[in-house]
């Protein structure tokens, strides 16, 4: 009984250590000054993660491979106004890549009549003109940023268009945001990440192949 104690004692402080050494490679690095600028006020928080905003999403346990297939983050704007209306922007200017972005913006996600009592919970009750889509960038694309943005909303009604709601890439955000009267926004923050593959510490789990299954449509 004793070493059967013993055993598991063993066994969990190695799961632990494991644990440990794993997040002492983890490095949180933030974003250069020049990207940094649009980082004000907004809080995006993913599982594990904790707040990402004005990062990298780093290079270990997988993080940029999890990132693809988990659900929507928590957006909190702990400076909302209880009593006003906001709508979350979510795209990626880099589309298809950074040095050539023909595709920009791909339209990521889109939540209107959201109330600003909500927002400061990061609750994100609303109006989801565009569900949420995970970020997914090509292989060797280099880095892209994924942007937030919250706007003060004006208008009653907030809706796309049907040539808009065809396809999310090349998305006009400009024509849309003038359409509706939506100035600088309230708040804003973006992080960076690439394409798991291209990752130098991506590790398959179960020593598969690296052609993992991949999400659908990257962007």
């Amino acid at each position: 009984m004793r070493l059967a104690t013993a055993a598991l004692i063993l066994s969990l402080t190695m799961v632990v250590t494991t644990d440990e050494e794993d997040n002492e490679h983890c490095v949180y690095e933030a974003l250069p000054d020049t990207d940094a600028v649009i980082c004000k006020g907004l809080e995006v928080f993913y599982p594990e993660l904790g707040n990402i905003g004005c990062m990298f999403i780093p290079d270990c346990n997988n993080y940029r491979l999890k990132i693809t297939h988990w659900p929507a983050p928590t957006v909190k704007f702990p400076r909302a106004l209880e009593d006003a209306t906001y709508i979350l922007v979510m795209v990626d200017p880099d589309a298809p890549s950074r040095s050539n972005p023909q595709s920009r913006f791909w339209r990521h996600w889109l939540v209107t009549d959201i109330k600003g009592i909500d927002l400061k919970k990061g609750k994100m009750w609303g109006q989801e003109l565009s569900a949420y889509r995970p970020p997914a960038p090509p292989p060797h694309t280099g880095f892209h940023r994924y942007q937030f943005f919250i706007y003060l909303q004006r208008e009653r009604t907030i809706s796309l268009l049907p040539e808009e709601n065809k396809t999310r890439a090349s998305w006009k955000m400009d024509r849309f945001l003038n359409r509706f009267n939506l100035n600088e926004p309230e708040a804003s923050t973006q992080y960076m990440t690439q394409n798991y593959q291209d990752s130098p510490n991506f590790q398959d789990p179960g020593g598969r192949s690296r052609e993992l299954k991949e999400s659908p449509k990257q962007r």
